[in-house]
């Protein structure tokens, strides 16, 4: 803006140019909501259909997924880990692992259980 009465000029021009760009971003949005709501409903219909036949949706209650890396992991943790009979304090055993937060202190926890500490 300059400070004079070309600002009210441009903010006119810029008030004209908005009306007709809603006018047409509005149908657009509409549309892509519509399809939106479609595949929600599709989606919703196929799973009903997949559980009237039969079908096992999503993953069976109380089966767990076997990972390769949580053994050795473990016994990392169990060695290293000052709360059971290493020398090194949590973040320096999750470095040595190559760990995330939450997966060494699920995988810290589950040791506990194991070990009855």
């Amino acid at each position: 803006m300059t400070g004079d009465d070309v600002d009210d000029i441009l903010m006119g021009i810029n008030s004209y140019l908005k009306k007709p760009a809603t006018k047409q971003i509005r149908p657009a949005f509409e549309q892509s909501q519509k399809e939106v709501d479609d595949l929600h409903k599709r989606t919703s219909e196929g799973i009903e259909t997949a559980r009237r036949n039969g079908k096992q949706i999503g993953q069976k209650s109380g089966a767990t997924l076997h990972i390769k890396k949580k053994a050795p992991a473990k016994a990392l943790i169990e060695k290293h880990s000052r709360d059971f009979r290493g020398m090194l304090t949590d973040g320096e055993v999750m470095k040595l692992t190559g760990l995330s937060r939450n997966t060494y202190y699920k995988y810290k926890k589950e040791l506990a259980a194991e070990l009855n500490l």
